[in-house]
C-alpha cells in the first residue's frame, strides 16, 4: 500500500506542476520522464501511464470533479483536486486492468474519508445514468461513452459499493488515541566527588611582530601650497604697508597754510613748513613668487571671456555714436540739474506763500471773532437795560390758555345675510344586458389543426434527427483528425521564404544577412558620433584657448590703460595744486585788503 500511495503522491505533484495555459501535454511529458529516472521501471511506467491519461481525458476528469466539489465535496480542500481526478481516472480508464484487488490497495492507501464521499459520489448510479452520461456525450460520442465507460461502471458497482461500506465500518470504528500517562522521571543519587585543583594555564607566547612603517613626516606638515598662499599674504601686507609709508610722508605738501601775521604789519606771508616725519631706513622684502598660475574652470573663463566682450561691444558702440556726431551729455545733463533746482525753488517759495497767507486768514478769522463777541456782549447790555421794569405790571400782562371741547365719536354696526345650498339627487346607471351565445366547435376544423401540428412534429424531428446525425459526422472526422499520427520532425530550408503571403517576407538567410549590416551600421554610426565627440571636444579647448588669450589681451589692455589714468591723474594733479593755491592765497589778500579798508 505505501508502495502504491508514493506512486500516486509522484502522480498528484507532476498534475500540480502542469499548467493548461502555458504548457503542452507531449513536452510536459517529456519533462516529467526525465525528471523520474532515478525510479524503478515498473514506478516509472504506472506513473507516466497514469499522468498520460489524466492528461489525456483531463476535460471528462475535470466535469466529474467540478460537480463532486459543487454537491458532496463543499467541505473538502481544493489541493486534493488533482487526487480526485487520479482516482476518477483510475476508476474510469484502469479498473479492469488494474483489477478490483489492486484499485482497493490504491484507495486504501490514501485517506479514508476523502476516498468514501469520493467513490459514494461518483458510483451513484443517479450520477453515472443522468447527468455524468449526458456531459460526457457532449465531449465524446453517446455510444462510446455507453459502451466504454458507464457500463463498466455500473457492472463495477456492486464491488464498489461493497468498498465504500468497508471505509464507512472503518470510519465508524475509528477511535481516538489514548492518552498515555507520561512516566514520572525517578532521580538517582550519585556520589560526588572532590573536584581536582585548577590548574595553572601556561602563558602563551608573545608573537613577534614585524616592525611597523614609521609615519611620514608629510602627515604634520602643511601643504606647500597652503604656504605658498601665506607667503603671498604676508608680501601684499608689507607692500601695503609701504606704500601707507610713502603716503604719509608726502601727505598735504603743497597745502599746508600760511601763518596769519599781525594786524599793522607788512611782513610777507611764509608758508608754514610741513612737518618732519622721520624717515625710516628702506626696508628691504623678499620677493614672492608672481609666476604661479591660477587655474580657472570652464564657467569662469566664459564669464569673463562674456563679460570682457561686453565691455569691447560697449566701448564699440560709444566709438561708433561720437564718429556719427553724439555729444556729451554733461551739458544737458548740467542745464537740467539747474532747471531742476530753479523749479524747486519756486515751489518752495510758492508753498511758503501759501503758507503765509493761511496763517495770515487765520490770525484774521481770530480778531473777526473777537470784535462779533464783544458787539454781541454790548447789545445784550443794552436789552437788559430797556427790559428792566417793575415785577407787578409783568403779572398783570400774564396770558392765559382755553382748550376747546372734544368730539363725539359714532360707531356703526352692520348685518349679516345668511345663504343656502341646494343638492341635486343624482340619476341611475342602467347597464344593457347581452345575450350569450355558445358556438360549439366544428369537427372537420379539428381535425385540420391536428394535421398540421403532427406534421410540424414530424419535420421538427427529422431536422433534429438530420442535426444530431450531421454532429455525429463532425465529431468523427474531428477524431479521426485527432487520432492521425502528426510528424514532429521538420527539414527546414534556410534560404525558403514561409510564403505566408505577410509584407516583408523573408528567409533566414537573408534576416541574419541583414542583421549583420545592421550591426556594422549601428557600428559605424557609433565611430562617427565617437568622432564627433571628439571633435567637439578638440573644438571647445580651442575656444576655451581663444577665449584665454582674448581675456590675456583684455586684461593687458586694461592694465595699460589704468596706469595712463594714474599718470594722467597725477600729472592733473601736479598742475592744479599750485593753481588752487594761488586762488587760496589771493583770496586771503581780498579778505585782508577789505578789512583794512573798513578799519
Amino acid at each position: 500500500m505505501a508502495y502504491y500511495g508514493e506512486c500516486i503522491e509522484t502522480v498528484i505533484e507532476q498534475l500540480d506542476k502542469f499548467k493548461p495555459k502555458k504548457d503542452s501535454p507531449e513536452q510536459f511529458l517529456e519533462a516529467a520522464s526525465t525528471c523520474l529516472q532515478t525510479l524503478s521501471p515498473q514506478k516509472q511506467a504506472f506513473i507516466l501511464e497514469v499522468l498520460s491519461g489524466c492528461l489525456e481525458y483531463r476535460k471528462l476528469l475535470t466535469i466529474v470533479v467540478d460537480a463532486f466539489y459543487m454537491r458532496d465535496g463543499q467541505l473538502c480542500l481544493w489541493s486534493d483536486y488533482n487526487l480526485f481526478q487520479v482516482i476518477c481516472y483510475l476508476a474510469t480508464f484502469q479498473l479492469e486492468e488494474l483489477g478490483f484487488q489492486l484499485f482497493c490497495n490504491i484507495v486504501k492507501s490514501q485517506p479514508a474519508d476523502k476516498m468514501h464521499k469520493f467513490l459514494r459520489f461518483f458510483f451513484n448510479p443517479l450520477n453515472l445514468c443522468s447527468w455524468i452520461k449526458d456531459e460526457w456525450s457532449l465531449v465524446y460520442e453517446t455510444v462510446h461513452v455507453k459502451e466504454n465507460w458507464t457500463d463498466p461502471l455500473m457492472r463495477w458497482q456492486p464491488e464498489v459499493q461493497e468498498l465504500i461500506d468497508q471505509l464507512e465500518r472503518v470510519l465508524t470504528n475509528q477511535l481516538p488515541l489514548s492518552k498515555t500517562k507520561a512516566k514520572v522521571t525517578e532521580p538517582k543519587q550519585f556520589n560526588l566527588t572532590v573536584p581536582r585543583p585548577r590548574a595553572i594555564p601556561v602563558p602563551e607566547p608573545v608573537p613577534v611582530v614585524a616592525k611597523p612603517r614609521p609615519v611620514p613626516r608629510t602627515t604634520y606638515q602643511f601643504p606647500k601650497e597652503k604656504q605658498v598662499l601665506e607667503m603671498t599674504k604676508r608680501c601684499n601686507r608689507r607692500k601695503a604697508e609701504e606704500l601707507l609709508l610713502r603716503a604719509n610722508l608726502g601727505e598735504m605738501r603743497c597745502a599746508m597754510p600760511r601763518e596769519a601775521p599781525a594786524q599793522g604789519s607788512k611782513k610777507v606771508l611764509r608758508l608754514q613748513s610741513p612737518p618732519r616725519i622721520c624717515k625710516t631706513v628702506q626696508l628691504l622684502f623678499c620677493r614672492p613668487n608672481d609666476d604661479i598660475p591660477i587655474k580657472l574652470n570652464t564657467a569662469a573663463i566664459l564669464r569673463e571671456g562674456a563679460l570682457y566682450q561686453r565691455q569691447v561691444e560697449k566701448e564699440l558702440q560709444r566709438v561708433d555714436k561720437l564718429v556719427d556726431g553724439a555729444r556729451d551729455f554733461s551739458e544737458f545733463l548740467e542745464w537740467q540739474r539747474k532747471m531742476q533746482a530753479k523749479d524747486h525753488q519756486e515751489q518752495q517759495a510758492a508753498s511758503d506763500c501759501r503758507r503765509l497767507q493761511g496763517k495770515l486768514s487765520h490770525e484774521e478769522a481770530i480778531l473777526a471773532r473777537q470784535r462779533l463777541l464783544q458787539e454781541n456782549k454790548q447789545k445784550a447790555d443794552r436789552k437788559k437795560d430797556e427790559v428792566a421794569v417793575p415785577a407787578d405790571g409783568q403779572a398783570d400782562t400774564a396770558m392765559c390758555g382755553e382748550t376747546p371741547p372734544g368730539g363725539e365719536v359714532h360707531e356703526g354696526a352692520g348685518g349679516a345675510g345668511d345663504g343656502g345650498a341646494q343638492e341635486h339627487p343624482g340619476g341611475t346607471d342602467e347597464a344593457p344586458e347581452g345575450p350569450t351565445a355558445g358556438s360549439s366547435p366544428l369537427d372537420p376544423q379539428v381535425q385540420e389543426v391536428r394535421e398540421e401540428s403532427q406534421e410540424l412534429l414530424q419535420r421538427r424531428a427529422q431536422e433534429a434527427r438530420e442535426e444530431q446525425t450531421r454532429r455525429c459526422e463532425l465529431i468523427s472526422q474531428l477524431r479521426a483528425l485527432e487520432t492521425q499520427p502528426t510528424h514532429k520532425g521538420k527539414l527546414v530550408d534556410l534560404t525558403q521564404i514561409p510564403g505566408y503571403g505577410l509584407e516583408g517576407e523573408m528567409s533566414i538567410v537573408e534576416l541574419r544577412e541583414r542583421l549583420a549590416r545592421l550591426k556594422e551600421a549601428h557600428k559605424r554610426e557609433e565611430e562617427e558620433k565617437r568622432d564627433q565627440i571628439i571633435q567637439g571636444k578638440r573644438a571647445k579647448s580651442q575656444e576655451l584657448q581663444n577665449t584665454l588669450e582674448q581675456i590675456s589681451l583684455c586684461r593687458s589692455a586694461m592694465g595699460r590703460s589704468a596706469a595712463l589714468r594714474t599718470i594722467w591723474k597725477q600729472l592733473q594733479e601736479s598742475d592744479t595744486i599750485p593753481k588752487h593755491f594761488g586762488v587760496h592765497l589771493l583770496k586771503k589778500d581780498i579778505v585782508l585788503h577789505n578789512h583794512s579798508t573798513m578799519t
